[in-house]
């Protein structure tokens, strides 16, 4: 008899009011459209959108790499620089900056 008189329970005795908390918790918690699930479906579309715009991105700068080797002066400048070729009657020498060389342990 005390617990339904206890003053936190009071509300609860009104129907209405019921029914809203027992709405409530259906909608956040039970629902095919619940809360969390929209909530973990947005968390998507904002990942989704950023690797949409990194691709938008690599895109570009493929498209910009394919315009430069359309030309014979892109292939042979490309072919020099990634590829270390050369023409026949030339030498080609490599500086390396201190910083870039890769440091050895003194054991080996």
């Amino acid at each position: 008899m005390k617990l339904l008189n206890n003053k936190y329970l009071k509300p609860f005795k009104n129907i209405y009011v019921l029914v809203l908390v027992v709405f409530i918790i259906w909608m956040l918690f039970f629902d095919a459209h619940s809360w969390f699930f929209h909530h973990e479906l947005n968390s998507e579309i904002e990942e989704l959108e950023y690797q949409k715009e990194h691709y938008k991105n690599e895109i570009a700068k493929d498209n910009k790499a394919i315009k430069e080797l359309s030309t014979e002066e892109g292939v042979e400048r490309a072919a020099r620089e990634n590829y270390y070729m050369k023409k026949d009657n030339e030498d080609i020498f490599i500086i390396e900056y201190q910083d870039s060389i890769a440091k050895k342990d003194n054991d080996e």
